[in-house]
C-alpha cells in the first residue's frame, strides 16, 4: 500500500500512473527491457493491485466519515458559544446606554452649573476691570501716573491696552469737565501708539519676526496701525532696487515680502496689495514717466518701443504677482493699478502709432526713389487719368508717351520688407496697448495704411510706370521689362498676403472689421489684377509684333518659291529659326515671372496669338512644290517650339496647321482624301480651299474644282 500511495504523487495523471505501475511490475516492462513482457503477471499485478485500491478507498471512506462526524460536533458547539457571545453582548449595550444616559444628564447639569457661574464671574470680571481702568483714570485725572505699567518699558504691551481701552472711554465723556484728562490721555496714547512703531520698526531692521508680530498685534487695535503698515513697506524698498531691471527687483521684492507678511501680519492681503499698490504708484510710474518723457516728443520711435515694452513687463509682472493673495478680486486691483500708469500714454496711443507709420512709411519709399535717383511722378486720379484707363483696358493703346525705365522694375524686395516689419511691429504694439473694444478698428486703420503704401504707392505705382514702359507692338527690338514686374509684384504680394494672415487676421477675426478688410483686401486685389492684365496683353501683342517684325524682313517671297526647285539646301527658312528662338526665350521667360495656372494661361494666349500669326503670314505667299515642302518644314519647327508651351491646345492648333501645309504639296488628285483626313474634316471649307488657292499650280491643275 505505501507503494501504492506513491503512485498517487500529484499532480496525479491516470495514463502515467498505470505506466509507472507496470514499469514496477516484474515482466510488465516494454519489450527490449532486462526481463521478457510477461501479460500474465501483469494481469495478476493488475488485479491484485485492483484490490489494494478497494481497501484503501473503504479506509479513507472511513477516515472522511470519522471528520464529518468531528466538523459537525464542532459547529454545533461554536453555534452555542456564539448565541452566548451575542447575548452577552446584547447586555452591554443596554449597559451602555444606561451610562451614556447618565452622562447626559451630568453633563447637562454641569453645563447649567457653568452658565450660572459665568452669569456670576463675568459681571465681576467686568466690575474689576472697571475698577482697574477707574484706578488709572484717577492717575490721569490726578496728574501723576504712580502705576508701574506706564512707567516700566517691559510692559508697554500691557500699558497700550490700557491707554487703548481709555482712550475709548474718554472719547464718551464730556469735553467742558474732562478735558484735561481727554488731552492727557490722547497723549499717553500718541506716545505710545509712536513707541510700538519705533518698537516695530527696529525689530524689523533687527529681523525679529516673532517681536514683530507681537507689536503689529497690539497696534492693530490703534489708529496708527495703517501708520505701521506703511513704515513696513517703506523700510521693506530700502535697497531692494540694485539691478538696473526695475521689474526684476520688484518681482524678488514681493516674493520675498510675501513669505514675511503671513508671519508677521494677521490680514496679510491687505498688507501685500498695499505693497503691490506703494510699488506701482511710485516705482514703477516714476520708471515709466522717466522712460516715455524723455523720448515722446523727440524720438517717436524710440518711444512706442518704450511704451510697448514697460506697458508689457508690466503686464507681465501683474501676471506673476496674481499668484500672491491680494484679496478677492486682484485682477481688477491689478488692472486698475496699470490704467492709473498708462492711461495718459494710452490715449494717444493709436494717434501717434499711426503718425509714425506714416512718416516712417513715406521716408522708406522716398529714400527707395532717391537712391535711383528717380522723381516720382504724379499719377492722375481725375475723370480724364480715368477716362485714359478705360480706353486703354477697352483698346489697349499706350496712351501717351512711352517711359525708358532703362530696364528698372521700381519694386524692391527690401522695401517691401522694411515696410511689412514696420507694420508686423505695429500689429503687435497695437494688439498690446489698444484697449480690447477698440482693437479692430486700431488694427484696421493700420492696415489701410499698409494698403497706402505698399499697395497703392509702391506697387500700383510700379505697374503704372511699367504700364508706361511698354512700347506700341510695332517697336523694334522692344526690351519687355513688364514680366520682370509681374514677378516682383507676384512675390511681394504673397508677402503681402501672409501678413495679412498672420498679423491682422487674429486681430479682427472675431469684429465685424473682418468684412472691412476683405473687402479692402479685395478691391485692392482686383485694381492690380487689372492693371496687370492689361500689362500682359499688351506685352504679349509686343512680342508679337516683335515676331511680325522678324517675319517682315527676314521672309522673302523667294523662299517658298525658289528659282531653282532642285537646290534647296536649307531644313527650314531664317525667318523660321529667328522667330523659334525668340519665342523659346520668351517662354522661359513668362514660366519665371508667372507661377500656378497663370503659367498656363498666359502662354495658351501667347501661343494661340503665335499661331494665329503664323498662319495669316504662311497667307501672305505662294508656294511651288518645294516651297511647299519648306512651310511644312518650318510649321513643323514651329510646332516643336510649340511644345515648350505644354499647353495641348497650342499644340494642337500647329498639328492642324501642318495638316494644312499638307496641301501644299499633295498631288491633285489626293486633295480630296487629305481634306477629309482626321485633322482637317472639321474645318470650314473656305479655310481649306484658301490654302489651296497659295500654290502655284492652282489655275494651271484646276484645283478649285475639288471645293466646287
Amino acid at each position: 500500500m505505501a507503494t501504492t500511495a506513491q503512485l498517487f504523487e500529484e499532480p496525479f495523471d491516470a495514463d502515467e500512473y498505470i505506466e509507472r505501475l507496470a514499469w514496477r511490475t516484474p515482466g510488465g516492462g516494454s519489450k527490449g527491457g532486462a526481463e521478457a513482457f510477461d501479460p500474465k503477471k501483469l494481469l495478476e499485478e493488475f488485479v491484485n493491485h485492483i484490490e489494494e485500491l478497494k481497501l484503501l478507498d473503504e479506509r479513507i471512506q472511513r477516515k472522511v466519515e470519522k471528520l464529518e462526524q468531528q466538523c459537525h460536533r464542532e459547529a454545533k458547539e461554536f453555534a452555542h458559544k456564539v448565541q452566548d457571545l451575542q447575548r452577552s453582548n446584547q447586555v452591554a449595550f443596554q449597559h451602555f446606554q444606561e451610562l451614556d444616559e447618565h452622562i447626559s444628564y451630568v453633563a447637562t447639569k454641569v453645563c447649567h452649573l457653568g452658565d450660572q457661574l459665568e452669569g456670576v464671574n463675568t459681571p465681576r470680571q467686568r466690575a474689576v476691570e472697571a475698577q482697574r481702568l477707574m484706578t488709572y483714570f484717577n492717575e490721569f485725572l490726578d496728574g501723576e501716573l504712580r502705576s508701574d505699567v506706564f512707567n516700566n518699558p517691559d510692559k508697554i504691551k500691557e500699558a497700550a491696552d490700557i491707554i487703548q481701552k481709555l482712550h475709548l472711554i474718554a472719547q464718551e465723556l464730556p469735553f467742558d469737565r474732562f478735558s484735561d484728562v481727554k488731552a492727557k490721555i490722547a497723549s499717553k496714547y500718541h506716545d505710545l501708539e509712536r513707541q510700538l512703531i519705533q518698537e516695530f520698526t527696529a525689530a524689523q531692521r533687527r529681523g525679529e519676526i516673532g517681536r514683530m508680530r507681537e507689536v503689529a498685534a497690539v497696534l492693530l487695535h490703534f489708529k496708527g496701525y495703517a501708520h505701521c503698515v506703511d513704515v513696513y513697506i517703506k523700510q521693506c524698498q530700502e535697497g531692494a532696487y540694485m539691478r538696473i531691471d526695475v521689474f526684476e527687483d520688484i518681482a524678488i521684492l514681493c516674493q520675498r515680502v510675501n513669505k514675511q507678511v503671513g508671519e508677521v501680519f494677521c490680514s496679510p492681503e491687505t498688507v501685500m496689495a498695499k505693497l503691490i499698490q506703494s510699488i506701482f504708484e511710485n516705482k514703477i510710474q516714476a520708471h515709466v514717466k522717466e522712460r516715455l518723457e524723455e523720448t515722446r516728443h523727440s524720438d517717436v520711435e524710440q518711444y512706442l518701443k518704450n511704451l510697448y515694452d514697460l506697458y508689457s513687463r508690466t503686464t507681465a509682472l501683474a501676471a506673476k504677482l496674481t499668484d500672491f493673495n491680494l484679496g478677492s478680486d486682484k485682477h481688477t486691483f491689478l488692472s486698475k493699478l496699470i490704467k492709473n500708469i498708462f492711461s495718459c500714454y494710452l490715449e494717444s496711443y493709436i494717434d501717434m502709432e499711426r503718425q509714425y507709420l506714416q512718416n516712417r512709411s513715406g521716408l522708406i519709399l522716398q529714400r527707395y526713389y532717391d537712391s535711383k535717383n528717380h522723381q516720382k511722378r504724379a499719377v492722375g486720379t481725375g475723370s480724364i487719368q480715368e477716362l485714359k484707363e478705360r480706353i486703354r483696358q477697352r483698346t489697349n493703346l499706350p496712351l501717351g508717351p512711352s517711359i525708358d525705365t532703362h530696364g528698372e522694375t521700381f519694386l524692391s524686395q527690401e522695401v517691401v520688407v522694411n515696410l511689412l516689419q514696420e507694420t508686423r511691429h505695429a500689429f503687435e504694439r497695437c494688439n498690446k496697448l489698444s484697449d480690447p473694444a477698440d482693437l479692430p478698428k486700431n488694427a484696421f486703420s493700420i492696415f489701410l495704411l499698409l494698403v497706402e503704401y505698399l499697395c497703392v504707392d509702391h506697387i500700383d505705382y510700379a505697374l503704372e510706370i511699367g504700364l508706361s514702359a511698354i512700347p506700341s507692338a510695332d517697336a523694334k527690338n522692344a526690351n519687355l521689362y513688364f514680366l520682370d514686374v509681374v514677378q516682383q509684384a507676384n512675390t511681394i504680394f504673397h508677402l503681402f498676403d501672409k501678413q495679412f494672415n498672420d498679423n491682422l487676421m487674429p486681430l479682427i477675426s472675431s469684429s465685424p472689421k473682418l468684412t472691412e478688410c476683405l473687402h479692402k483686401k479685395k478691391e485692392v486685389i482686383e485694381q492690380m489684377e487689372v492693371k496687370l492684365d492689361t500689362g500682359i496683353d499688351r506685352t504679349l501683342n509686343c512680342m508679337v509684333g516683335q515676331m511680325k517684325h522678324i517675319l517682315v524682313t527676314e521672309q522673302k517671297k523667294t523662299d517658298f518659291k525658289p528659282e531653282d526647285e532642285n537646290n534647296v539646301m536649307i531644313q527650314y527658312t531664317t525667318a523660321c529659326s529667328k522667330v523659334c528662338a525668340y519665342v523659346s526665350k520668351q517662354v522661359e521667360r513668362v514660366r519665371r515671372s508667372m507661377d500656378g495656372k497663370n503659367v498656363d494661361t498666359v502662354l495658351t494666349e501667347l501661343g494661340v496669338r503665335f499661331h494665329r500669326l503664323i498662319h495669316e503670314h504662311l497667307q501672305q505667299f505662294s508656294y511651288s512644290s518645294m516651297g511647299g515642302m519648306l512651310a511644312i518644314c518650318d510649321v513643323a519647327e514651329y510646332r516643336r517650339s510649340a511644345k515648350d508651351f505644354r499647353v495641348p491646345l497650342v499644340l494642337q492648333l500647329f498639328d492642324t496647321l501642318h495638316a494644312l501645309c499638307n496641301l501644299l504639296v499633295v498631288a491633285p488628285d489626293n486633295l480630296k482624301q487629305v481634306c477629309s483626313g482626321e485633322q482637317l474634316t472639321n474645318l470650314d471649307k473656305n479655310l481649306l480651299h484658301a490654302f489651296v488657292q497659295l500654290r502655284v499650280d492652282y489655275r494651271s491643275a484646276r484645283l478649285g474644282r475639288h471645293f466646287s
